[in-house]
């Protein structure tokens, strides 16, 4: 592999260890001491949880950017480059320092079998080291107590909102879910728990652990909501109250910016409103409530892939409604709950545009998912053969004032984002 480019090197990491998910910290946490990467010598924010990861990091990202701080952020999955997932800066890592953490990696491991995930892990560490960055933040994979991106002790861990998700991997109910996520809590580390009705158990396990202080949603940070505005009110590490300016409801879901500010605030990064107004505009992960206006017609792109994760995004829809029509392009794994999906999104969409997704063993199979539609009463219906097709098939019935939500999966989202792109540059010709 030593003249391997960034692609065939992912496609041979797919192939190496017999399983894609096997959790657990022994064999990544083994390498990472080979490598010296533990214990990393800078701040470290973890955040946890099934929904709302994605948006916290952005607004760490960019709070962290404003005022300064150079910030390592590790995220996955990605939507349509690897290079998503390791940035610094703000700017995503080129294919030469990546492959060059993954020669590190092959030569430092031995004969230690390493996951995809595993070695995207180790490979955004070293380049964090490399680098020299003054802040790391690390999303979570897959639940939190046995993630690979657990080998390292944050000094803040973040648990976002927490639902029924990889029930196979994580338990049958929230709160066995929270008992997951929260393993990436420390002794003597806040956390921060920006889910508005956290499960007991959670708290219990932040108690158990030694987490200090325990910074909760509607506790000792808080929001409220008036007028199509919202104010938050933060606590500092020394105990004082931190009121937020008012700000304007958008795309991104305010625990999500508390949490992320909240968590901000304990690793030293103290920013006045300008700065976090700035930071607000600069947070806009792709694929979260994206919305795009061209020639008349909105679109939307949402990852969302669970029901409480569509529940939030109707609710966005229904604060920005649309003159005309709302049709959705939709696919979706089949360990997913599919049925509560359909049900989060009700009488939302005007017609659904079901997409197969093609050499994807996880995907529903679009019939089964319009038969689920129809038991549902909703007989407005096509299955296409993947996500593009589905996207020029409701583009063909699209009219000035429609719009298009694209959700269900990041591989729906990832297919439908190079058509969009190419409709904004005809639209911008």
């Amino acid at each position: 592999m030593d003249r391997a480019s960034l692609a065939q090197w992912l496609a041979w990491l797919e192939t190496l260890h017999p399983n894609p998910i096997d959790l657990g910290l022994e064999r990544v946490a083994r390498v990472a001491r080979t490598l010296r990467l533990l214990p990393v010598a800078v701040p470290v924010v973890t955040v946890a949880g099934t929904n709302g990861k994605g948006s916290t990091v952005a607004v760490l990202e960019a709070i962290l950017g404003q005022t300064g701080r150079r910030a390592g952020v590790y995220t996955s999955p990605h939507l349509l480059r690897f290079n998503e997932r390791i940035r610094v800066g703000g700017i995503e890592c080129e294919d030469a320092e990546i492959v060059a953490a993954f020669k590190a990696i092959d030569a430092a491991r031995g004969d230690t079998s390493l996951t995809y995930f595993e070695f995207a892990t180790l490979a955004a560490l070293l380049v964090f080291r490399a680098r020299a960055v003054d802040v790391i933040v690390l999303e979570v994979g897959l639940g939190g107590r046995l993630d690979a991106v657990n080998i390292v002790d944050p000094s803040v861990a973040v648990i976002t909102g927490i639902d029924l998700d990889h029930q196979d991997w994580l338990g049958s109910d929230r709160g066995t879910i929270a008992r997951e996520k929260g393993g990436i809590m420390r002794s003597g580390a806040p956390v921060v728990i920006a889910d508005p009705d956290p499960p007991a158990q959670l708290l219990e396990c932040a108690r158990s652990m030694g987490a200090v202080p325990i910074l909760r949603l509607g506790g000792e940070f808080s929001f409220a909501r008036h007028s199509g505005l919202w104010q938050g009110v933060l606590r500092d590490p020394r105990g004082q109250a931190r009121v937020l300016p008012e700000l304007v409801a958008g795309p991104l879901m305010p625990e999500n910016i508390c949490g992320a500010l909240q968590a901000a605030l304990f690793v030293g990064c103290e920013f006045d409103d300008g700065q976090l107004v700035a930071a607000l505009d600069a947070a806009r992960p792709r694929g979260r409530c994206e919305s795009v206006s061209l020639a008349g017609r909105d679109y939307v792109l949402d990852v969302a892939h669970n029901p409480a994760s569509v529940k939030r995004m109707v609710e966005y829809l229904s604060v920005t409604p649309c003159k005309g029509k709302t049709y959705c392009v939709f696919s979706v794994m089949k360990d997913k709950d599919v049925r509560g999906m359909i049900q989060a999104a009700g009488d939302c969409f005007d017609e659904w545009f079901i997409a197969e997704q093609p050499g994807n063993a996880r995907a529903a199979r679009g019939a089964d998912v319009a038969a689920v539609l129809w038991a549902q009463g909703v007989h407005r219906t096509s299955v296409s053969e993947d996500p593009g097709a589905a996207f020029r098939r409701a583009l063909a019935v699209m009219e000035a004032g429609d719009r298009l939500v694209t959700f269900g999966s990041f591989y729906t989202v990832a297919g439908v984002m190079p058509l969009l792109d190419r409709e904004r540059n005809k639209v911008e010709a």
